[in-house]
């Protein structure tokens, strides 16, 4: 990956809580917009692995909530591959408010890759263009900025 782009997104009304904050709920639904953007951003669209046989399931989901976001906002969101196996992988992710000063929330996600019946699907044997763009990502940040 040559540069990646921070995955911003603002934060829309339907969003947030009678007390004008961002419901907890959502963050797990930003995961999911980031992990998506992340993998296009590295060339694995989630059609075509799915149409290969190919699901990312999500096994386990963290969230610790630091500073409450709000309508309006924009948010940045940082992603990184922490851990990858072949089989599974854990990523953490940093919200961050639009010019960095404010941390939002910090959270993991941990994934496998399974075919339609849900068995493992060992990425090196079966794509090994998709285990080599994970193992290059593993345990390295993306941006010396954050």
């Amino acid at each position: 990956m040559e540069q990646y782009q921070v995955f911003k997104r603002r934060i829309n009304y339907y969003e947030t809580d009678k007390m004008q904050v961002v419901h907890h709920s959502n963050y797990i639904r930003f995961l999911e917009e980031c992990r998506m953007d992340f993998m296009r951003q590295l060339d694995i669209d989630y059609s075509t692995m799915e149409e290969n046989g190919i699901m990312v399931p999500v096994l386990s989901v963290e969230c610790d909530y630091k500073t409450p976001a709000r309508f309006g906002d924009t948010i940045c969101i940082i992603p990184r591959v922490e851990n990858f196996t072949g089989v599974k992988f854990e990523m953490s992710y940093r919200i961050y408010s639009e010019n960095f000063s404010v941390l939002h929330n910090e959270a993991r996600t941990s994934h496998c890759f399974v075919d339609f019946n849900f068995k493992p699907v060992r990425m090196k044997k079966e794509h090994p263009d998709i285990y080599e763009k994970f193992l290059q990502l593993a345990g390295k940040s993306l941006s010396d900025k954050y």
